[in-house]
């Protein structure tokens, strides 16, 4: 495989994902608060 070919690739993949995550959360906010919530998850699960 070329080296160009592997980097548009891992590339698309990367953007895919970015989109993804980012129409699960539907704002900037509520990725906040989602974080904002495995937060305090992890903070529990410690405890």
């Amino acid at each position: 495989m070329k080296a160009w070919t592997f980097w548009r690739r891992a590339a698309s993949i990367a953007l895919v994902g970015t989109l993804l995550g980012l129409a699960g959360c539907n704002t900037v906010a509520g990725f906040g608060q989602d974080m904002t919530d495995a937060g305090h998850a992890i903070k529990k699960a410690a405890e």
